[in-house]
């Protein structure tokens, strides 16, 4: 029996997936999440066999999410689950260490046909994105990593990043992460150093560039002052 964890945020995504899953004799779900610090977590205690994460959750996203568990949990295979069809999007997908990319407008058997490409140790991306599309991006993610200034980062300043570039402020970081508003000020100010971004502005187009938040999480980042 294969183990499967949900991540959505979206209780009704989750009960569809896990309705569509469990159908499958040899499928069984162990877990949900709602958020990606419970998925992180979640999957830290259960090791299933597959993880199935959103890419853009509260707390810190599906990317985060995928390289904390190919770091601690490295047995686990993920299946990143967007509404992104862009090339960004999954790239920084794959260079995490996703197995999958899964459209959010596939089909339903085209869930399970992922889920079972990933447990045999396949890559699987949804139709239109390509098999040659996976040999261009692990190719452009192995030959960037290297000199890809975001591999210098530290899990906690991703996760600083991602919080920030939402346009939450250190004291609203500080208490996501369970850390002091200090703390979560150095964290910012060391990734800022080590990515060169000098403002807010900055920050917010590096992380639309990398895929790491989508357009529209951008809307309530319109201030400059973080220090609240």
């Amino acid at each position: 029996m294969s183990t499967i964890v949900l991540a959505d945020d979206h209780q009704v995504v989750r009960l569809g997936m896990r309705t569509l899953l469990e159908a499958e004799e040899d499928f069984s779900v162990v877990g949900e999440a709602s958020d990606g610090l419970e998925a992180d977590r979640l999957v830290e205690r259960l090791k299933p066999d597959i993880l199935i994460v959103d890419l853009m959750m509260p707390g810190i996203n599906g990317l985060e999410v995928t390289r904390h568990v190919g770091q601690r949990v490295p047995g686990t295979r993920i299946i990143i689950l967007s509404m992104h069809a862009t090339e960004s999007y999954v790239l920084e997908a794959l260079r995490h260490g996703a197995s999958a990319y899964v459209l959010k407008e596939s089909s339903a058997n085209d869930i399970v046909h992922a889920v079972r490409e990933v447990l045999a140790g396949r890559r699987y991306l949804s139709p239109p994105l390509s098999e040659r599309a996976i040999e261009i991006y692990v190719r452009q993610a192995s030959e960037e990593t290297v000199l890809d200034p975001y591999e210098k980062l530290t899990n906690r300043e991703r996760e600083v990043l991602y919080l920030a570039a939402q346009g939450y402020y250190a004291t609203e970081i500080a208490e996501q992460l369970s850390i002091s508003p200090r703390t979560a000020e150095v964290h910012r100010s060391n990734l800022m150093r080590k990515l060169g971004l000098h403002s807010k502005t900055d920050l917010i187009r590096f992380a639309l560039s990398r895929g790491i938040i989508p357009l529209d999480e951008t809307l309530c980042a319109s201030s400059e002052d973080w220090s609240s």
